[in-house]
């Protein structure tokens, strides 16, 4: 009778643990949401409010006090955003197609060929890692003005064949998937380049999806090497033309209308991320393989 006590009590006294700690953990992770949703309420907010087209109200409010869609209307007339979107767009896209077909098939040749110098191949490239990229800023820029394509979108183009951490995430993916598939295609014939295409990539649909999100975060925000690399208003980036619009034709005495501007800048994202994110889990089921 006792023993049956003492377990109850310590089986009870675990649940109540386990409850503590879980309504903890519920509330920690409400917290960090709210600290996240709160900024970004306020911004769609302040851009639909007319009231705070020249000057932002204090204490902030989080309902447009005059509903309005002229602080869009502006931003569309004082910046070019369709043909800053097209350019960042054409530059986002390139680099995602050239990057994740580079971190595929580097991925796919570390983690199923096995060749000589292998390990080492993926160690030098990982250690580029650890260089940051505004130390070959200078360099790379030179490079471009030397062979050309200085004002190019090349400039973009041709660093993204070299994705490092595509190529070790690509690999660590593949390393999951049976070595089986590969050897049963030799067998009837199949090429290195047709593996990897046509059986390995469409098992790839999670590793595909998260990269295509990474790297089209990556492109979409990125100013520094735009700010370098162009010199012509017509190819600017929709980050750069904003930020150059905005101190030229003085929008940063306009509130409203930059934050427009801003959730105009983070409308792709959300429908990328809202598309893939639905994809991420459908293609890890449909694999039909354990990761």
């Amino acid at each position: 009778m006792a023993n049956t006590l003492v377990k109850d009590y310590q089986v009870n006294s675990r649940k109540h643990t386990e409850m503590v700690s879980s309504t903890l953990i519920t509330f920690f992770l409400a917290l960090g949401a709210l600290a996240m949703v709160i900024p970004f309420v306020w911004m769609v907010s302040t851009s639909f409010d007319n009231d705070a087209l020249f000057n932002i109200p204090f204490p902030p409010r989080f309902y447009p006090k005059l509903l309005t869609l002229d602080n869009y209307r502006l931003a569309f007339t004082n910046v070019s955003m369709l043909k800053y979107m097209f350019n960042s767009l054409l530059v986002a896209v390139g680099t995602i197609l050239i990057s994740l077909l580079s971190a595929i098939m580097s991925g796919y040749a570390l983690s199923k060929i096995n060749f000589k110098g292998r390990n080492v191949i993926l160690l030098l490239a990982l250690s580029t890692m650890m260089i940051p990229g505004e130390v070959t800023m200078t360099s790379r820029f030179f490079l471009f003005d030397k062979l050309g394509l200085a004002d190019s979108y090349w400039a973009f183009w041709l660093p993204a064949s070299a994705y490092v951490f595509g190529t070790f995430f690509a690999k660590q993916y593949i390393d999951s998937i049976p070595d089986s598939l590969r050897e049963s295609a030799l067998i009837d014939g199949a090429g290195e380049l047709r593996i990897a295409f046509q059986i390995y990539m469409p098992l790839c649909g999670a590793l595909i999806a998260t990269l295509t999100i990474l790297l089209f975060l990556g492109s979409w925000n990125d100013f520094l090497w735009p700010l370098i690399i162009l010199s012509s208003p017509e190819k600017y980036t929709l980050q750069l033309g904003i930020a150059l619009f905005s101190y030229n034709q003085g929008l940063n005495e306009m509130p409203a209308i930059r934050m427009a501007t801003t959730v105009i800048c983070i409308i792709p994202i959300l429908i990328l991320y809202l598309f893939l994110q639905r994809y991420i889990v459908e293609s890890i089921a449909l694999t039909g393989l354990k990761q």
